[in-house]
């Protein structure tokens, strides 16, 4: 009788272990620790929309997730830090600004794995989340040509780092090959791509630049503008909104979801589809056959859905213009078209 409980006892204690053995971290659960950029996780914009996805494996994998705010640029190693000393399986930073503290913390750490929201990898253990809104941005610059009844659009962004400039540089193309197909003349305001200058606030936060930057192109006669500044933007929406008699493009998410209070002058939004990146890289962590990131990227394009435009507001484009962007997203996606980004991304090394 004592034989045949301890053999109970012993199959009910290596059931507990096998069970407690999966998905790594307490419980069985991976761990997931996020750490946004300036702006905080209600941006409505990137920290917003990479949370969505740490939320969905939440929901949908189980694992145990959460996030650190930056207040400021000092705040990332401390958020580092802590997720590191939590034992976190995985850490996932949100944003270009971020890449140095990543580095260092993924080099000191190697048997932590990292994720990076808008940046290349890092190192082995460190998976590069990146998206090519250059061709995104160019199908919304051709729309914004389209649009426009005063022959201005403009465009502005945050700061003048690479995964800002490229929403600007394929904003520019798209309006340029407008220009090229339909014979006009539509100038862009706030960003010239061969001269590697243009409109900058200098932050990601205050709606009163924002304002102040739509009322200045307004009144220069842009009657189209696209923000890329996080919540910078929201500020360009009121303005717009209060004037009356322009269009604004929205960044990273759909406006007229995210912003709904600003729908009735959302033209269209740039889309950045971070959550679907975050969800996978997630996913494939939690995997059982993982074996670490190898240094890999993964690259958001119009070909796998990473990147898109949001609908055209109804009424705001002449008939006809839907079907160029299908056959223009065609022809990007087939390499009949340059964005521009390419080269100038090249003249940036």
């Amino acid at each position: 009788m004592l034989k045949k409980l301890w053999v109970l006892l012993s199959l009910v204690l290596v059931t507990t272990m096998l069970v407690g053995c999966g998905g790594g971290g307490a419980g069985g659960k991976l761990k997931v620790g996020m750490v946004t950029d300036m702006g905080g996780v209600d941006d409505k914009s990137f920290n917003a929309t990479s949370w969505k996805g740490v939320q969905r494996a939440i929901d949908e994998l189980g694992i145990d997730g959460s996030y650190l705010e930056s207040k400021q640029q000092t705040d990332y190693a401390t958020n580092l830090a802590q997720y590191v000393n939590q034992e976190a399986d995985l850490i996932i930073t949100v944003g270009f600004l971020l890449a140095d503290d990543t580095a260092d913390f993924a080099s000191r750490y190697p048997d932590t794995n990292f994720a990076i929201v808008d940046f290349g990898s890092l190192g082995d253990n460190v998976r590069g989340l990146t998206f090519s809104t250059d061709e995104a941005g160019f199908l919304a610059g051709y729309a914004a040509a389209a649009a426009t009844k005063t022959g201005k659009v403009a465009t502005f962004g945050g700061i003048n780092i690479p995964t800002v400039a490229i929403f600007m540089v394929g904003y520019e193309y798209g309006v340029n090959y407008y220009n090229q197909q339909h014979g006009t003349n539509v100038e862009v305001l706030g960003w010239e791509t061969a001269a590697n200058d243009g409109v900058f606030v200098g932050n990601f936060e205050s709606t009163d630049d924002g304002r102040r930057v739509a009322e200045t192109f307004m009144n220069e006669g842009a009657d189209v503008i696209m923000p890329v500044a996080g919540p910078v933007g929201l500020g360009t929406a009121q303005a717009v909104k209060e004037r009356g008699n322009a269009w604004v493009i929205g960044v990273d998410t759909d406006w007229t979801v995210s912003a709904a209070e600003y729908k009735d002058v959302i033209l269209t939004s740039v889309l950045k589809n971070m959550d679907v990146a975050v969800f996978d890289t997630i996913k494939a962590v939690q995997a059982d056959d993982f074996a670490g990131f190898n240094g890999e990227n993964y690259v958001g394009t119009l070909a796998n859905d990473g990147v898109g435009i949001a609908p055209i507001a109804s009424g705001a484009v002449p008939a006809g213009i839907s079907d160029e962007l299908e056959q223009i997203k065609a022809d990007i996606i087939a390499g009949k078209i340059n964005t521009g980004w390419a080269e100038y991304s090249a003249s940036l090394e």
